[in-house]
């Protein structure tokens, strides 16, 4: 059981990309649809939590929710979306995968923690990855689109990177809280940042969003992606231990690029294939410390909050 759960997540994570693209791709509002997305999300998660006695509403009250969502939801996946307007799903994957690489150089940077021999390699192996996923809209006949989509995409990883850092001191203190609740609640606030900055930016166009690829986008990320996807990822989490649960980081991107040319008809070069596969080598040698825990199977109450919401 453990074994075909692991799996949908994988598949489910993996396939979350081509769903946003496919949406985008029928002129939906990107910060609308994200922000319905995880507004709607979070709330039937926090309600089902609040049903289950495990959630309760003054946890909404706390600004560590608010924050946890600007870094997590909000910033995150509002340059994912937009980004997905010009950048093939399978490498909006892949480009997503940066985000442990973020992290490291937030450390680096913010808290002054060396990484390890390792961990520097990997993170300059993702970087060269990176490169090559992006090498081809530098030539003179490439869409700009691609490269700026790109590099926002990019950029934000560095919210994902900062939420993530500060979720984990999140966890630390709301122990008594679930992980999905406390999840449920910044994805209600990223949800509702996300809407606002989608009335600020973006016309609405009730007709884009009721058209069936679109409509059928926004459900399969509300009830598979952020809901199955979330509720398998913790009973993985329960079952496992945080540290594998957690490696569908390594097999999601490769499931969006297969998923993107079979299902979609997006094109995949030797250079991406080449850059995909370095940037998801470079997240193994970043993580390699953490991976190595699998062989002694440690359990831990926290459970990795910023890597289930990253990319479902």
């Amino acid at each position: 059981m453990i074994i075909v759960n692991y799996l949908l997540v994988c598949l489910i994570f993996g396939t979350t990309f081509l769903a946003i693209k496919i949406g985008v791709d029928v002129s939906a509002p990107p910060f609308l649809s994200a922000g319905i997305r995880f507004f709607i999300a979070g709330a039937l998660l926090f309600g089902w939590m609040m049903w289950r006695k495990k959630a309760s509403l003054p946890l909404l009250l706390h600004k560590d929710m608010l924050l946890t969502g600007i870094g997590l939801t909000f910033g995150t996946f509002a340059a994912l979306y937009w980004g997905e307007q010009y950048v093939a799903s399978g490498v909006a994957a892949v480009l997503s995968a940066t985000g442990p690489m973020m992290i490291l150089i937030l450390q680096l940077i913010m808290l002054r923690q060396k990484p390890s021999a390792r961990s520097l390699l990997g993170c300059l192996a993702g970087l060269f990855g990176v490169f090559l996923l992006i090498a081809p809209s530098l030539t003179l006949s490439a869409s700009l689109g691609l490269l700026i989509g790109s590099i926002v995409i990019i950029a934000g990883e560095a919210f994902y990177a900062s939420g993530a850092l500060y979720s984990k001191r999140v966890t630390q203190r709301f122990l008594e809280s679930s992980p999905i609740a406390l999840n449920a609640a910044q994805m209600i606030y990223g949800g509702l940042l996300l809407i606002l900055l989608s009335a600020c930016t973006e016309r609405w166009h009730v007709q884009s969003l009721l058209s069936a690829q679109a409509l059928g986008s926004l459900l399969y990320l509300i009830i598979i992606g952020s809901m199955i996807g979330h509720s398998l990822f913790y009973w993985l989490v329960a079952k496992t231990g945080p540290v594998f649960a957690s490696t569908w980081l390594y097999v999601s991107p490769l499931v969006a690029i297969a998923i993107g040319v079979l299902l979609y008809g997006e094109s995949v070069t030797w250079m991406t294939g080449i850059g995909a596969i370095t940037v998801i080598a470079g997240t193994v040698l970043v993580n390699w410390d953490s991976l190595q825990k699998l062989s002694r199977k440690p359990r831990t109450k926290e459970a990795p909050l910023q890597e289930a919401h990253s990319r479902s």
